[in-house]
């Protein structure tokens, strides 16, 4: 994934100020914003792709996307992760009171979406009241949604999933912006767009309070790209030039231009090539994707779980042998991460300790968050070994005149290992996949690129079955040399009892 927004960010002309403007973006939503090029995973494509790099070319800078989950743009920007937010951000008065915006630079209708021929389905907002709408969440159709009184079903996946929950009958009716609808409910015949005004949607670009220099730069920059005519062929490239956005930037409504880029998405996702043709074209193309994001992965768990091991013993042993205070304090510890959902203590980590002054970088907080959790479950795991060897262990070190410390070194702790060794090759291999969280923070690990390819090139399957087999080929070695481990100690165990 990471390979992807490089890429992306190369193909901007380089600044000779050496300027940087970094955009934050969730290629996870999928066309026609932000996604990754069906016919060549590891290029970042989308009409707002174009539109950051143009920006950035008026402004004598170089484009470069980060990635970062959607409905949490405007809090990554508060934190600094990057300059500007630039994916859809919705004009919404709420929004104003967390980010400057810049004038809008697209405006489409909300378009409602049934199955065709379905006589019941809503056909009026007035309609859509206790009725199973899909929409994304934190936008502006839900809001509309939920003031007509409808059952609100929003999804976190691909924009991809909304209409086919649609059209398998799961929803009645879909509610989404206008370029979502052109790509995705458009182009399944068993789907038809609704006539009438369900309501008007503009996007702008956020940043940070109080950066007004910024702010007009961006302004300027739209307004140019909008006076020489650099908008509407963009958008026409895209096939979404409208009436909405014509009278927005004060151009002519016609369009004048073939919609090329929507014509070759259309012609790369309308229909999944046969499976032997994905094995052997599109599926090796993703392969660097994969293996970078396996990286990230395997790096994360393992220092996680370094964290969560040094904690777990040093929590267990204050538990086992420690005063009454200490004993108190281990329980609590334990107690608190293992009871309280992991999302919330990687938000708390992330976003909340900013709020003290402490502001870390996202791979530090996702190991910190997922080692501290990890460790109550370990530090249970330890105890647990620890109270399992039998107390004549101890007595008879103490008559040999070993310390507890020598005691717990060279007669309980390696027995107590053995015991634990199974549950921590369990807590690994969990460990490994809870590591998806961490896209929270704008970290890309294999779940993530998974999703974000799946949404791209709308195959799920097929690439299911590739991030299953990568998540294995990480954990297998682990669970092979955890057996082993435990069969060497089972024999000294076995040697020094003879």
């Amino acid at each position: 994934m990471l390979v992807a927004f490089v890429l992306a960010a190369m193909a901007a002309a380089p600044a000779e100020s050496g300027r940087v403007l970094k955009w934050g973006c969730d290629a996870q939503g999928g066309a026609p914003y932000v996604f990754q090029d069906p016919m060549d995973p590891n290029h970042l494509v989308g009409f707002e792709v174009d539109l950051a790099n143009a920006v950035a070319a008026r402004m004598g800078a170089k484009a470069v996307p980060v990635q970062g989950q959607w409905d949490r743009l405007l809090e990554l920007l508060a934190r600094g992760d990057f300059d500007v937010a630039l994916n859809g951000v919705e004009l919404a008065e709420e929004k104003k009171r967390v980010a400057l915006l810049t004038q809008p630079y697209f405006a489409a209708p909300e378009v409602l979406t049934v199955r065709r021929g379905d006589a019941g389905a809503p056909r009026a907002v007035e309609a859509l009241r206790g009725r199973r709408v899909g929409t994304l969440p934190g936008s502006l159709a839900s809001r509309i949604l939920e003031r007509a009184g409808a059952e609100v079903r929003t999804y976190d996946g691909g924009q991809n999933e909304i209409y086919e929950d649609l059209r398998l009958g799961r929803t009645d009716a879909v509610l989404l912006d206008d370029p979502i609808a052109h790509y995705y409910g458009d182009l399944e015949e068993s789907l038809e767009r609704v006539p009438g005004d369900f309501g008007e949607v503009r996007y702008v670009m956020a940043v940070h309070q109080g950066n007004d220099a910024l702010l007009a730069e961006l302004n300027g920059a739209l307004a140019g790209l909008a006076k020489d005519g650099s908008l509407r062929d963009l958008y026409q490239r895209w096939g979404l030039w409208n009436a909405a956005t014509a009278r927005l930037i004060g151009a002519d409504p016609a369009a004048t231009a073939i919609p090329t880029e929507y014509e070759r998405w259309r012609a790369s996702v309308g229909k999944l090539p046969p499976l032997w043709e994905r094995i052997r074209q599109r599926y090796p193309q993703t392969l660097p994707l994969f293996a970078r994001a396996a990286g990230m992965t395997l790096a994360l768990s393992l220092v996680s779980m370094l964290l969560a091991i040094a904690v777990g013993v040093t929590v267990a042993t204050g538990r086992r042998y420690g005063p009454a205070p200490v004993r108190v304090l281990a329980a609590g510890y334990v107690e608190f991460f293992r009871g309280t959902p992991l999302l919330i203590q990687l938000t708390m980590v992330y976003f909340g300790l900013p709020e003290l002054g402490i502001r870390l970088d996202p791979f530090v907080a996702g190991c910190i968050a997922l080692g501290l959790n990890y460790g109550a479950a370990e530090a249970e795991n330890y105890r647990a070994g620890l109270e399992s060897v039998p107390a004549g262990q101890s007595e008879a070190s103490a008559v040999l005149g070993l310390t507890r410390w020598q005691a717990l070194r060279h007669v309980v702790g390696p027995q107590a290992a053995r015991i634990s060794l199974p549950p921590m090759t369990n807590d690994f291999i969990a460990l490994l996949k809870d590591s998806s969280l961490v896209s929270l923070v704008t970290l890309t690990e294999l779940t993530k690129t998974y999703v974000n390819l799946g949404n791209a090139m709308r195959d799920h399957l097929g690439l299911g079955v590739m991030v299953a087999l990568w998540y294995l080929a990480i954990g297998l070695p682990f669970a092979f040399l955890s057996k082993r481990l435990e069969g060497r100690l089972g024999r000294h165990l076995r040697r020094s009892e003879a």
